[in-house]
């Protein structure tokens, strides 16, 4: 653990080296893991002089998108389960490496399930009632199985990183709320869309009443994916009905400021969330849609954005896993798509699926619940592994604190235009022309503290240079196929 918190401080250092001139540094990891997001020290330095033949990433701050909300991973019961088994002091160890901003990774977001997932050891909500009896009246609603394990390890992260961001999201109503009269599918009862609505409300006012503000819910986990264990399917004029009458109504007379997120699915259906926002009222209640990525493309996330650009995008899940043991990591597709190609597709944030698990990816829950869903982090007693996932979020939340913006980078596929010397008549320039950039993927941002940080995987099998144009200057840098790299330099 010395180790690891002498080479964060060495990140830190160089960091602030790097702000004294337009010198390049940059983080590596290496597919054959001699480098696991390493401090590389300083690699280049911008120049004005330009190679006419080489296609570079224009990088132009001016041009910005989104602001970025954080990068982190999903908090489960089974996660917490793990952590609370640790040594005190070691669990501490690894949740300031994973959650400081300065010493460690910084991972800057929290997805909590509100109520069970399927990486719960058992299913459970904050009102169970015994079979055939109700409560509308919310008399038996309860944190107590949060009291045991997600709300101790939240006031640990708080105490780290006070600022870290928490979204919450539930994977099924209460089961006397269903229909079914099951944990598994089943929709709400009509009749319990406004008891519900409350059940959100004491459930925001009781994590707070723990020290815990929640910035934003999702209606539901996985609406269309009656297959977990548990799960509630929920069609989107459902949904509008359910926000619109109910649980917006009920957060605004609360005085609840908790953003309310709908969707929270996969990229092929970006109907769902516009269906929402045809209704004026509902839409007036919600800030945007979450996604994940089982299935559609990235795109349809830009789809959704472009149709309406006052709401946000949010990507709230992605499994993404490595054999254990495995010599080689598959950092680079991974940051090309998680990284790259999420948040070029307007997403403020980027959430993993999820924190942490045991060697066997347990616990879960039985007829549904997911056996192969590796942590971030593998926790085996007080030992800890490190897994794709980990190193994947590292390379953004170290460097891209909260409140950083996208701003424009030349894509592959991107028009270029160049200015080269005429070949025969020297000093005389023309322009070039290149319809299609041969760049690799990248995604740039400006921090709030005045940095450029530009993340670039390279998925090919051959070495890429990496140009950068930024401002008037050049830089050439060089990447080894299968790896990624995190370069920082200063915005002035």
């Amino acid at each position: 653990m010395k180790t690891l918190r002498s080479a964060f401080a060495a990140i830190s250092l160089l960091t602030a080296v790097s702000a004294s001139g337009q010198k390049i540094s940059s983080w590596m990891t290496s597919p054959d893991r001699s480098a696991l997001f390493a401090a590389q020290g300083e690699v280049a330095e911008f120049d004005v002089k330009r190679n006419e033949r080489a296609a570079y990433i224009v990088v132009d701050p001016v041009r910005g998108y989104q602001t970025m909300d954080g990068f982190g991973f999903a908090l489960t019961g089974g996660s917490a389960e793990h952590l609370m088994k640790m040594t005190p002091s070691v669990r501490h160890d690894i949740l300031r490496e994973m959650f400081d901003p300065k010493e460690g990774v910084g991972f800057s977001y929290v997805r909590l399930t509100l109520g069970a997932s399927d990486l719960n050891s058992f299913v459970f909500s904050y009102d169970d009632m015994p079979a055939g009896q109700e409560d509308f009246g919310l008399k038996h609603f309860s944190l107590s199985q949060d009291l045991k394990d997600v709300v101790p390890v939240m006031y640990e992260i708080l105490g780290i990183n006070p600022d870290i961001t928490v979204m919450s999201s539930p994977w099924s109503a209460p089961v006397w709320m269903k229909e079914s009269g099951d944990v598994r599918g089943g929709k709400l009862r009509k009749e319990c869309y406004g008891v519900y609505a409350e059940y959100f409300v004491k459930y925001v006012q009781a994590m707070k009443k723990e020290g815990i503000d929640i910035d934003a819910v999702t209606i539901q986990n996985e609406p269309l994916n009656s297959r977990n264990t548990p799960s509630m399917p929920w069609d989107p004029a459902d949904q509008t009905e359910f926000v619109r009458d109910h649980l917006g109504p009920a957060f605004a007379r609360a005085g609840i400021d908790t953003e309310i997120v709908v969707f929270d699915h996969n990229c092929d259906r970006p109907d769902y969330a516009l269906a929402i926002y045809g209704d004026p009222v509902a839409a007036g209640y919600v800030s945007g849609a979450a996604y994940h990525h089982y299935r559609g493309d990235l795109s349809a996330m830009t789809y959704v954005y472009e149709a309406r650009p006052d709401k946000r995008i949010y990507f709230t899940e992605q499994m993404t896993t490595e054999r254990p043991g495995s010599p080689t990591i598959d950092i680079a597709r991974a940051v090309k798509r998680l990284i790259v190609g999420v948040t070029r597709n307007w997403s403020s944030n980027v959430v993993l699926w999820n924190l942490a698990a045991d060697p066997l990816n347990d616990p879960h829950t039985d007829n549904g619940g997911c056996s192969m869903c590796q942590g971030a982090i593998t926790i085996d007693g007080d030992e800890v592994t490190r897994n794709l996932a980990y190193y994947v979020i590292a390379h953004a939340s170290k460097l891209v604190p909260p409140g950083s913006k996208r701003i424009f980078s030349t894509a592959p596929g991107d028009r270029l235009i160049s200015i080269c010397e005429d070949e025969q008549h020297p000093q005389m320039w023309r322009t070039n022309v290149i319809e299609k950039a041969d760049v690799p993927d990248n995604v740039t941002f400006l921090t709030p503290y005045g940095k450029v940080v530009m993340i670039v995987a390279n998925d090919s099998w051959s070495r890429r240079d990496v140009n950068v144009q930024y401002n008037g200057k050049f830089a050439r840098l060089k990447l080894e196929p299968g790896a990624v790299a995190t370069y920082v330099w200063n915005a002035e």
